[in-house]
């Protein structure tokens, strides 16, 4: 394989260097146009934009676009989590060991690893299969705006490849929880709370009394998790408050399980008789659980390991991801392809630089035993 550390580092150095965030669609859209260079450099790739709505333009690369299924599904997205000035004030830097900056592991170097392994596989190989790659802009806040497009491609597909990061210590991505995100909004009636607060309803009553409510729905046994992250309400201690909001956060293991949640939540009644209710929910996306398939597709991996000389590891993780959307759909899905990193999120993120070049090779070899098949 052709492959200069210090090359690919130049290379992800303009994908690390844009302020990209969710939602920041002139970032996103340089972003876009610097992997669809790759591609159309490559020659022999059909590249389609996708318009994902407010979240900006995803990718969707095919070498063969005639193709009636896809025979491997790769997927990664191009957004941060980080809001616009977070690379002024932290560009990508490096040391020895690893390199540092916003969206360094999560997940730009996965997207790069895609184009070296598309580099360097063998003609044959991708003359025996249909590939397809798509990026997304919006995952970070649970692809609202692309997940249809995602779904709709992978029902095609008969493998899907999804190359975030692996995890610190190496280790690929077999599980991931559910995830759930619900606004509710409570409307009282103001009143002063000391003249006569008996006329009043308090919109912040209704929400604590729903916050305690939704704890109770907490199984750390089964790993179904309910969390009241975000609340707003009130304009000052002396009115009775008219209006609340609150943002709660599910995570579960069991789709089944999830639903009962769901029902339960959506069918809450007020607590406090003059207060109204509202709940939506924003964001929502099933479990990833293995499959008898996709125990299969694992082993394939394990064996691609070995012949590369890489020893594969396996965790379920409670984050989500895009692999939770095509999991639920039965095909085989896969999880962290991408080279090591860790500490996503945050202002420490790195991408462990040793990891990268073994990374690619292992993906360039999964896909070659797949079209062996």
């Amino acid at each position: 394989m052709n492959f200069s550390l210090q090359d690919y580092l130049e290379e992800l150095r303009p994908l690390i260097d844009v302020d990209c965030g969710t939602l920041t669609k002139e970032g996103l859209e340089v972003i876009a146009g610097r992997m669809a260079a790759k591609y159309e450099a490559m020659g022999g790739w059909d590249i389609k934009t996708v318009d994902c709505g407010i979240a900006g333009p995803g990718l969707e690369i095919r070498n063969k676009p005639e193709a009636e299924s896809i025979d491997v599904l790769l997927i990664g997205h191009m957004d941060t989590v980080f809001p616009v000035g977070t690379v002024a004030a932290r560009p990508m830097t490096t040391d020895e060991e690893n390199a540092y900056g916003p969206g360094v592991a999560d997940m730009k170097s996965g997207l790069l690893n895609i184009v070296y392994a598309m580099r360097n596989l063998d003609k044959a190989v991708l003359d025996k299969m249909s590939i397809c790659i798509c990026m997304n802009p919006d995952e970070e806040i649970g692809s609202l705006h692309s997940q249809d497009w995602l779904i709709d491609v992978a029902k095609t597909a008969k493998h899907v490849l999804v190359a975030e990061a692996a995890r610190a210590d190496g280790s690929l991505v077999k599980a991931r929880k559910g995830m759930a995100r619900y606004k509710m909004t409570f409307n009282g009636k103001a009143a002063h709370a000391g003249n006569d607060p008996e006329n009043g309803r308090s919109a912040i009553t209704e929400m604590a009394n729903w916050i305690l409510a939704i704890n109770e729905m907490t199984s750390f046994e089964s790993g179904t998790t309910l969390n009241a992250g975000v609340v707003k309400g009130g304009a000052g201690a002396n009115i009775v408050p008219d209006l609340a909001e609150l943002v709660v956060d599910v995570r579960f293991w069991d789709n089944d399980e999830y639903a009962d949640v769901h029902e339960k939540l959506t069918n809450m009644v007020p607590f406090v008789d003059g207060v109204t209710t509202e709940i939506v929910r924003e964001a929502h996306k099933p479990s990833m659980v293995p499959s008898e398939k996709t125990e299969v597709l694992m082993g394939l991996v394990e064996e691609a390991g070995k012949d590369v000389d890489i020893d594969i590891t396996w965790q379920a993780v409670g984050g989500g991801s895009d692999a939770n959307l095509t999991a639920v759909l039965g095909v085989p899905t896969l999880d962290g392809l991408g080279p090591a990193g860790a500490k996503m999120h945050g202002p420490d993120e790195y991408l462990v630089l040793n990891t990268i070049e073994p990374r690619i090779r292992l993906l360039m070899r999964v896909l070659e035993k797949i079209a062996e098949k």
